[in-house]
């Protein structure tokens, strides 16, 4: 989610709302308007309604139909309509999304045992989530190709309090509003990239904004069962000894700048292992960053990489390295599927923090 900040038990990277399952009448419910943190059901839909501060709100309608406003005030926030399970059914929906800045439309959901988040996202605003990120494959399906991505969230809010877990996305190449999504093709195509889900906890139809303004009007409904005749079609980037690895920001997503990244100077090491330093956004309170590190003439089984932080930048959160301290001199070492590099090779690491990420140095030792 675009709400990682999130300061309360249960959450969007990130964001998660107190949830408890209401009862529904048998009898349709009158419109409903909610500008506080809650879920629940209404007209035999699971809803959730969450924001950081308070600028926001949603109305839910008869069926899966919500409208949702929102501006700046409420800083980040996610509301929908959907499920709770969330399963691999297909959901069709339509209607209207309008929005100034950083934004998602996406079929959204968590599982447990493991803990994922997961997006599948049919359009977007000024910052694409997939900026920065390794690409894992794709999905072709529901007239659209969607490109496949991992990101880790570590020590963040989720549904069962702060915990490090997976985010999955799928991310659609030509943006839409309105159609239908087979999930369960996008499951299949995770599956296929190493990408596993659990048990299924809920799964909306989310509006979500981070320092934004918008509004929605939309309507979510279950479609048929697939059918299993005709496979997703799914591709794979061509394969290396190294897995792949992503640097996709958390989502708590940064709004995007004009400002062009800025990159240390040309990558330094001991003859082992070298690496570089990019900052891949900066805006007003913080950055997003990633380190390349390239093995040299001889392969290496793991890396260290020393990661000199300039005055007043802090790191809230990183993924594909474990980094050891947050601001100053920290250590950031390979995690267990990016430390075997073979002669040449090259994986990365990336980061979000406060401050301002320009002027960091990079070192790098064989582990």
């Amino acid at each position: 989610m675009l709400r990682r900040l999130r300061s309360w038990v249960f959450l969007p990277f990130l964001a998660i709302p107190f949830l408890f399952l209401g009862t529904s009448g048998a009898n349709a419910e009158a419109d409903r308007t909610v500008t506080s943190n809650s879920t629940g059901t209404h007209n035999g839909y699971f809803f959730s309604f969450w924001e950081e501060a308070s600028g926001g709100s949603m109305t839910m309608k008869s069926g899966g139909s919500y409208s949702a406003t929102w501006n700046t005030a409420a800083r980040n926030i996610v509301v929908g309509k959907g499920w709770k399970p969330g399963s691999s059914h297909t959901v069709n929906y339509s209607g209207s999304f309008n929005c100034n800045g950083n934004c998602y439309l996406s079929l959204y959901g968590w599982t447990t045992n493991p803990l994922i988040e997961y997006y599948i996202v049919d359009w977007y605003g000024s910052y694409n989530p997939s900026s920065g990120a390794t690409r894992l494959g794709s999905v072709t399906t529901d007239g659209g190709t969607y490109d496949i991505y991992r990101t880790q969230r570590v020590n963040q809010p989720s549904i069962i309090g702060t915990a490090t877990f997976y985010q999955y996305w799928s991310v659609r190449q030509s943006k839409r509003v309105g159609g239908t999504i087979n999930v369960g093709n996008h499951f299949k195509a995770w599956t296929q990239s190493g990408l596993t889900l659990g048990s299924h906890d809920y799964q909306i139809l989310a509006t979500e904004g981070y320092q934004s303004s918008g509004s929605s009007n939309l309507t979510v409904s279950e479609g048929s069962t697939p059918t299993t005749s005709t496979p997703p079609t799914t591709s794979t980037p061509p394969t290396t000894s190294t897995p792949p690895t992503t640097s996709t920001p958390p989502t708590t997503r940064p709004p995007t700048t004009s400002t062009p990244p800025t990159t240390s100077t040309p990558p330094v090491g001991n003859g082992g292992c070298s690496a570089s330093y990019t900052v891949s956004n900066q805006w007003d309170q913080g950055f997003v960053a990633s380190v390349n590190v390239t093995a040299g003439s001889s392969p290496i089984n793991g890396w260290k990489v020393g990661l000199n932080l300039p005055s007043g930048a802090t790191i809230t959160s990183m993924w594909s390295g474990a980094n050891s301290g947050t601001s100053g001199n920290v250590t950031v070492s390979n995690v267990n599927y990016n430390g075997s590099l073979g002669a040449g090779q090259t994986t990365n690491f990336g980061f979000q923090g406060t401050g301002t990420g320009a002027g960091a140095t990079v070192s790098c030792t064989p582990a």
